[in-house]
């Protein structure tokens, strides 16, 4: 099948490509949901904008993900606290919940708040459930202990699903719509501080934004060791009752995950730790491994034996850390990724604080992430 995701199914007018010599106050590179957040800040900051993108709008990670909201880090919280402490790990959440409240005002009528489940398979995670929820109590978080029929584990009431292809387009229209300019298919060729130039334009600028997950370092390569590409991979099926799945689902400490959408389609992501090291690519194309281990749990696991309509991958930038990529990566050029596949929430606070930080302005969530 082809490579193609669930999401998006609106009709989108292609931007075009940038083939001027332009100039703005800042120019963002990467039009995905961190990146048009950027733009979107700059905009309301009164500053001139321009973003490029080396193809569509979230045509990467941004548009081809699990379409989930969640609150947190990649780690949870408990994880998180040890290895941060408990000020900045609360705060760290808290900005995340403000996150996901920013994306259900924006995001469109995909976005839905029904909550999250993390589901345990085995006794032993089942501890790890019972430590995250003693810690989150604890330091005031929402979370509930749950039992239903997708299994043991906990419920975070707060957290949402949403369309993420459908949500970077009407991003881009309100960007558009509010004076920002905007180019796909206009690969970076050359950047700095001052200046991005593409295959056939520039941009010249008091300041860059790189806002990249997957493929970062490519674009930046002092940013190799601190940022590795990796391969999701998801599929999704034709509408069916066969389940009824009200809640998305983070299973086996979140390596699967799934939700089904308004229409009954189910889509259903993971198993990337079972593709071993062939995973750790910038490859974006779905393998024979992955996604056979994907259909056997669908069939098996969720049983489900709708047809299966799309089969897709997309590539994310991972850390060895806890945080995210989010520095001045040269002068005047700044530089935010590697979301460890859950940028959706963090990725637009990201994006906010960092279009900030390049106009010299403070943001207490870009200190929380970057010191």
């Amino acid at each position: 099948m082809d490579n193609v995701p669930v999401w998006g199914r609106d009709d989108w007018e292609a931007l075009p490509r940038l083939h001027d010599d332009l100039e703005a106050d800042v120019c963002v590179v990467g039009l995905g949901g961190s990146g048009l957040s950027a733009v979107r800040e700059l905009r309301a900051l009164g500053r001139s904008v321009v973003g490029v993108d080396a193809g569509s709008v979230a045509g990467g990670a941004a548009g081809r993900n699990g379409g989930l909201l969640l609150a947190g880090l990649a780690a949870f919280h408990h994880d998180a606290r040890a290895r941060l402490g408990a000020e900045r790990a609360v705060a760290l959440y808290r900005a995340t919940i403000e996150g996901v409240e920013a994306e259900l005002a924006t995001a469109g009528a995909t976005a839905r708040r029904v909550g999250s489940l993390r589901i345990a398979v085995d006794a032993a995670e089942e501890a790890d459930c019972a430590e995250q929820y003693a810690i989150m109590r604890a330091d005031g978080l929402p979370v509930e202990r749950y039992t239903g029929p997708e299994g043991v584990g906990l419920l975070f009431p707060n957290d949402a699903v949403f369309d993420p292809l459908a949500r970077c387009r009407r991003l881009a229209r309100l960007a558009l719509a509010a004076g920002a300019k905007l180019f796909e298919h206009s690969p970076v060729v050359e950047l700095s501080g001052e200046r991005v130039r593409t295959v056939h334009g520039s941009v010249a600028c008091g300041s860059v934004v790189v806002a990249v997950d997957g493929r970062l370092a490519k674009l930046l390569p002092e940013l190799a060791r601190e940022v590795k590409d990796v391969r999701l991979q998801m599929l999704a099926t034709a509408p069916t009752t066969e389940v009824s799945l009200p809640l998305p689902v983070y299973r086996r400490y979140g390596y699967e995950y799934f939700q089904q959408l308004p229409d009954g389609r189910v889509a259903l992501g993971g198993f990337r730790d079972h593709g071993g090291e062939a995973e750790w690519t910038d490859a974006a194309e779905p393998s024979a491994l992955v996604q056979g281990l994907l259909e056997a749990y669908l069939r098996d696991g969720l049983g489900v034996g709708a047809p299966i309509t799309h089969r897709w991958a997309a590539t994310v930038g991972y850390t060895d850390t806890l945080l995210p990529v989010a520095r001045e990566a040269r002068e005047g050029l700044w530089a935010i990724g590697g979301y460890s596949g859950t940028g959706n929430v963090v990725g637009a606070v990201l994006g906010r604080a960092v279009a900030r930080r390049a106009l010299g302005l403070p943001s207490a969530e870009w200190d929380l992430i970057a010191s």
